[in-house]
């Protein structure tokens, strides 16, 4: 079974977001990350569950509340309309916004534990040869880090593609616009078009195959070396 330009079409969307979203969480995940593994606060406990909520939520509540808050009435919605941004509801913005929220944990926690497998050695070592916290951080923790970046970003990823809870409920059936993979495939079903279902599904068998399969590998090697950057 060939694909049709609607497939195609979900297809590219969906690596767009999946690359856009799994940008964006690195950039937001790395503070709070070195965050919960350097602080001894007690609200580390609580940012630690805010983080890892959406690991066990439905998708379709954090999406429900995500409608509220982004729509029209919501308190975000409202603020973003006195600035003359549109509503991010059933806009490729609010899968973005949407998807990143759901995929926080898959990102978030993988370079904390690489943080925290680091230890203090490292930091100390640096300071005394005078490097300052920022550089100590750049140079020294985040290179450190990087099994748990590349487990960061595969694992965002590759949810990001598999979405389809939160998806459906902030962005809708939107073709070109928020008709991502998971949602074409509900649609062929719905459509009794078992054979393009069976198509996009085998695509996402594979791609799911390939992803754990590198991703197993990878921190294989990391336990090898004393190194880890798991999700939990």
């Amino acid at each position: 079974m060939t694909l049709s330009p609607d497939d195609i079409a979900a297809i590219w969307l969906t690596l767009k977001l999946a690359s856009i979203v799994t940008v964006l969480l690195i950039l937001i995940s790395t503070p709070i990350a070195w965050w919960l593994a350097r602080t001894q606060s007690w609200l580390k406990g609580p940012i630690n569950a805010i983080v890892a909520m959406p690991l066990v939520l439905p998708p379709t509540v954090l999406g429900f509340y995500l409608l509220l808050f982004l729509g029209p009435q919501g308190a975000m919605g409202q603020l973003l309309a006195k600035i003359g941004v549109s509503p991010l509801p059933f806009s490729f913005s609010g899968l973005v916004v949407a998807s990143m929220l759901y995929s926080l944990p898959f990102v978030v926690q993988p370079i904390q534990n690489a943080f925290i497998a680091m230890g203090d050695r490292p930091l100390e070592a640096a300071s005394t040869l005078r490097a300052s916290p920022w550089d100590s951080f750049i140079h020294v923790a985040v290179p450190l880090a990087k099994p748990g970046y590349i487990s960061a970003a595969v694992l965002g990823f590759a949810h990001t593609i598999g979405e389809f809870g939160v998806v459906l409920m902030i962005g809708g059936n939107i073709s070109n616009e928020t008709r991502v993979i998971s949602i074409q495939i509900y649609d062929h079903v719905e459509a009794l078009e078992y054979g393009q279902a069976h198509t996009l599904s085998l695509l996402m068998i594979v791609f799911a195959f390939v992803v754990l399969a590198f991703l197993y590998s990878t921190q294989k090697r990391q336990k090898s070396k004393g190194l880890t950057g798991g999700l939990l």
